[in-house]
């Protein structure tokens, strides 16, 4: 299989897409545990599936283009979340 892109170039795109898609993820889980706490349970529930959703479309997406654009986004993925949980340490628990 071709691909218009060469490999290196797939994998920087994959890992910065890891990074967004990782960043928006561990990102939405704040307001997620807030809409559970505060009793909308059925948006909380929405949220849940969107998330989990589209991490499972770009995971797929990434795997079509191959091993190595699919390890370089599960990087960005893991990346983004030292991130998320190293900010939301440093606000405290509640925010």
């Amino acid at each position: 299989m071709t691909h218009a892109l060469p490999l290196p170039v797939q994998a920087v795109l994959a890992l910065l897409a890891g990074l967004v898609l990782g960043y928006v993820h561990f990102g939405a889980l704040r307001r997620l545990s807030a809409d559970y706490l505060s009793g909308r349970a059925r948006r909380a529930l929405g949220l849940q599936l969107a998330r989990l959703g589209v991490m499972a479309a770009a995971l797929f997406g990434l795997a079509k283009w191959g091993a190595l654009p699919l390890l370089a986004g599960a990087l960005g993925i893991l990346l983004a979340r030292a991130v998320v949980l190293r900010r939301a340490g440093a606000e405290g628990v509640g925010g």
